[in-house]
């Protein structure tokens, strides 16, 4: 469906009337959807304005067409195979019930007649056109996989009740599909653990680690070999940790990079592989979860030649990714970016990447001096961990480059006073940092299972079957309007989502921006919570507002923002 069909018919139902999408907005997209050759419906369900669903039932309402969520329907094998996988995928539709009136089909563009006489012309019945979102159709055109592969399952049952030998052959197609499964499932991380009497596979999937199988003790060695010599690791070494990189095709033909750790411990050696597949290097800050405001105090804080932009936050919140978002937008021909990463997280075409390597005593500090020495116009510093870093990267910052490096901090006010720690001057901090984002991932509620519910808000507490929650209600009436009973959303848990509820995450940020009054509060040498509240009142939005903004969207739960900023 065309941007132009799609802007119309949200125009015609209403809902750019609503405060969470107004029609501002809703060209501010069509705009940039047309101005990048992009899909609107994409777009506006990247900045989680509103759930795939929802825009989907809004959409075929505005059609007249009957709305499908094919991810809640069960469809019947040899319905499925009515409409062949390759033309299931080019004209996106998936057939999903035969009966006496006819083949009822799933269409991205039900409108297309063409395509709805071709099939009834082909299968020899009538089609009865339903509209579903490109989404759930390329969910459902998985259903096709599962007829023509083995499942990571199906092996681990051969190889665990002996029906073949476990040769070589075994231990191979074992290693490939536990990759393709790692893939298919979306997982960040496959971990291979052993212990006393078997050996534990488990996949990281948005943030969390799920038992996948349990395999033989004895294949356990035979795996780890595998998985040495595909990332050209020494085989005969048992004993030391070793670091590697491997690749292989995914079953859409996509080349995923593996980085492959493995480490002696007291069972054997465990192997962690990080999949770092094509699409997941393709981020923006438009898919981050950023709102527009924030958006828009990150663009000018990257858009200064010289100065600091710092991306804080612990350990696995997405600061790195949040970083290599903005170098993807500034890396142009006349620009010499240059980075000193540990690790080098993904290898990105026209930059200059260093990794440390502490054998060499290569270090961020060291690093990021040599790349001084390399006419750098911007450099990202993996993260600064210590006076000597801060310093050779604010003195960086102060002489007309522009550095992009992380922090470990609990939110973006504490990064200032952090950098003063560090022995940092005040009027130097005032002088280079030009805006600190401070973030959380937060896992986004399935849309095939979610559900909505009310909870009870009352003396300033959000009370959930899991917790209360105290609110400031001049907060949460930002974002809920103003009742005692507040509509939330949940995942009632499905197949799709593995029966958690959730599929995919989304960040939660606070920008702030070093304005004249923030740069008085920093040469005072002011503490966190008072540069915080100056912040507020000059307009920042913290990551507990973000959060709820999201949790009224109903792109995540309430539990999900409690756990996140730990309220």
């Amino acid at each position: 469906m065309d941007n132009t069909r799609i802007k119309f018919i949200l125009e015609e139902s209403g809902i750019t009337s609503d405060g969470i999408f107004p029609k501002k907005t809703l060209e501010q997209l069509f705009s940039e959807a047309e101005k990048k050759n992009r899909s609107l419906y994409d777009l506006i369900v990247e900045r989680d304005i509103l759930q795939d669903f929802y825009l989907g039932k809004i959409l075929a309402d505005g059609m007249g067409y009957q709305y499908i969520t094919l991810s809640r329907t069960k469809i019947l094998d040899e319905v499925l195979q009515i409409i062949p996988e390759i033309v299931a995928k080019k004209q996106k539709m998936v057939a999903f019930e035969l009966g006496p009136d006819g083949l009822k089909l799933a269409m991205a563009d039900p409108e297309n007649i063409e395509i709805k006489e071709f099939v009834e012309k082909k299968v020899g019945v009538k089609v009865i056109p339903y509209f579903a979102t490109d989404r759930d159709i390329n969910n459902a055109i998985t259903l096709y996989r599962k007829n023509v592969s083995k499942t990571l399952e199906d092996i681990l049952q051969e190889v665990v009740t002996l029906k073949v030998d476990i040769g070589e052959g075994v231990v191979v197609k074992l290693v490939d599909e536990l990759l393709l499964s790692g893939n298919r499932n979306k997982s960040s991380d496959i971990h291979i653990e052993p212990y006393e009497k078997n050996t534990l596979i488990r996949f990281r999937i948005d943030g969390v680690l799920h038992e996948i199988a349990t395999l033989p003790k004895k294949l356990h060695d035979q795996i780890i070999s595998r998985i040495k010599i595909l990332s050209k690791l020494k085989t005969d070494e048992h004993l030391s940790a070793q670091d590697g990189k491997l690749q292989f095709i995914s079953e859409d033909s996509e080349t995923v990079d593996v980085r492959v750790s493995i480490v002696p411990i007291v069972g054997g050696e465990k192997a962690v592989l990080r999949l770092l597949s094509a699409k997941a290097r393709q981020f923006s800050l438009e898919d981050l979860g950023l709102g527009m405001e924030d958006m828009e105090k990150v663009r000018k804080g990257f858009s200064k030649p010289w100065g600091m932009v710092l991306s804080t936050g612990p350990t696995g919140s997405g600061k790195t990714t949040t970083v290599y978002a903005v170098v993807k937008i500034l890396n142009r021909p006349e620009v010499n970016i240059a980075t000193i990463e540990d690790p080098v997280e993904y290898d990105i075409e026209g930059i200059n990447q260093i990794q440390v390597n502490s054998k060499t005593n290569l270090t961020f500090a060291k690093g990021l001096g040599s790349i001084l020495r390399q006419d750098p116009d911007i450099i990202f510093v993996g993260e600064i961990r210590d006076e000597e870093t801060a310093g050779i990267a604010i003195n960086a910052a102060m002489t007309g480059h522009l550095v992009l490096s992380t922090l470990h901090t609990n939110d973006a006010a504490t990064t200032l006073p952090r950098l003063a720690d560090m022995k940092i001057e005040p009027f130097l901090i005032a002088s280079s940092v030009n805006v600190a984002i401070a973030q959380r991932l937060v896992r986004k509620i399935c849309p095939s299972c979610i559900n909505s519910l009310e909870i009870e808000f009352k003396d300033g507490k959000i009370i959930t079957p899991n917790g209360v929650l105290a609110v400031d209600p001049k907060i949460l009436y930002k974002y809920f309007p103003k009742t005692k009973m507040l509509r939330v959303y949940e995942g009632k848990t499905c197949s799709v989502c593995k029966h958690t509820g959730y599929i995919g995450r989304t960040g939660i940020f606070e920008v702030l921006e070093v304005t004249p009054g923030i740069r008085e509060l920093i040469m005072a040498k002011s503490n966190s919570e008072i540069i915080t509240k100056r912040a507020v009142e000059e307009g920042m939005t913290t990551m507990f507002e973000d959060g709820l903004r999201k949790v009224a969207k109903g792109v995540t739960t309430i539990e999900e923002v409690m756990r996140a900023v730990k309220t």
